[in-house]
């Protein structure tokens, strides 16, 4: 990419002869690096899951979530730089206070990742900006029921039945894939998600993760929040389970 990039590559208000952005390209280098993030539309609902990478055994556990609250009704998962996702949020929340106010209703799913996407979008338009290295998932609840939006670095928004952002993605996406999520319940998707995650996880590169999982769903009241302590458990054995069993067939694959 740099070989091609040299001299196209100094301000994300360059294209490149082939008509590329690379400044929005190395942001979206930077997602794909990040430990990965689901989300999974069902029907009562919407699970966000996340694999968060630890640096250090002595980080404080729960600290630096990646999974965090725009809104009351608005949940947000992130893959890529941390620092870029607390400003997004941020400016999330800014946005749903702001359509509260003025519109004395919650925000529609629509109109948050329009608005989110265009400020995104802003910033790969500037040679004084840098475009956000990260990608975002929106879960949220509104007239139409459960909705799921990405944003990406380009500012790129669409609305998802089942998406899988950072390192993982591709292995995340094929097992979603082979779910049915239209006839899902919640409960089983917060299951599904933690089995995904950790399928998805290198063990042999990052060995330290921590499972963060959220819903927004019927049974939380419409309302975003990190699962109920009893089903993260449930989830996480289940998770555990399914890897441990996935491992035995690798093995038997390999003696045969």
């Amino acid at each position: 990419m740099t070989s091609i990039g040299t001299g196209y590559d100094l301000s994300v208000s360059t294209y490149s002869p082939d008509g590329r952005v690379f400044q929005v390209e190395y942001a979206q280098k930077a997602v794909d690096n990040s430990g990965t993030a689901i989300g999974l539309r069902v029907k009562d609902g919407v699970v966000l899951a996340v694999e968060k990478i630890k640096h250090s055994r002595l980080l404080v556990p729960n600290s630096n979530k990646r999974i965090m609250t725009a809104g009351t009704h608005i949940g947000v998962a992130s893959a890529g730089w941390m620092s870029d996702t607390r400003h997004l949020v941020k400016r999330a929340r800014d946005e749903a206070r702001h359509y509260n106010s003025t519109y004395k209703s919650p925000i529609p799913a629509n109109i948050i990742a329009e608005r989110m996407g265009m400020y995104v979008q802003a910033y790969t338009l500037y040679s004084a900006v840098r475009p956000f290295g990260v990608s975002t998932l929106l879960a949220t609840m509104d007239a139409d029921g459960p909705q799921l939006y990405m944003i990406e670095p380009s500012g790129q928004y669409m609305g998802y039945h089942g998406c899988a952002v950072g390192k993982g993605k591709q292995a995340a996406k094929t097992e979603i894939e082979k779910l049915d999520l239209s006839t899902m319940s919640v409960r089983d998707a917060v299951k599904e998600a933690a089995r995904i995650i950790y399928s998805v996880h290198d063990s042999s590169k990052d060995k330290l993760f921590e499972l963060e999982l959220s819903w927004v769903c019927g049974e939380s009241g419409g309302i975003h929040t990190h699962v109920p302590q009893d089903l993260f458990n449930e989830a996480v054995e289940y998770a555990e389970n399914a890897d441990a069993s996935d491992d035995e067939d690798d093995e038997m694959d390999d003696d045969e």
